[in-house]
């Protein structure tokens, strides 16, 4: 029986703001990245918003971000799959302040 590699998983602490004028990621900054989305904090329509504005914007299937806790917060925990601490964190550097 040969083990299944994992995919490396990085994990970003998410701040989000529902009901905005425009959907935007960024600025990442003090280790939270900053999100803006459109949709209302109503049946985890603004979570759904975030997990793929996040995969977006870190240039990752929408399937590759999850959310891991917050679910009722605007501060969120988003594991992210396919990418490791490192590559995360170039990914976040780059990032529209």
């Amino acid at each position: 029986m040969s083990a299944t590699p994992l995919l490396p998983r990085a994990v970003v602490v998410v701040r989000v703001t529902p009901r905005a004028t425009a959907s935007a990621v960024g600025p990442w900054r003090d280790d939270v990245l900053h999100v803006r989305v459109r949709q209302a904090a109503v049946e985890g329509a603004a979570n759904s918003a975030t997990l793929k504005a996040v995969a977006d914007a870190l240039g990752v299937a929408p399937s590759a971000a999850r959310l891991l806790s917050g679910a009722r917060s605007r501060v969120k925990r988003i594991a992210v799959d396919g990418l490791d601490a490192e590559a995360l964190a170039h990914r976040l550097a780059i990032l529209p302040a």
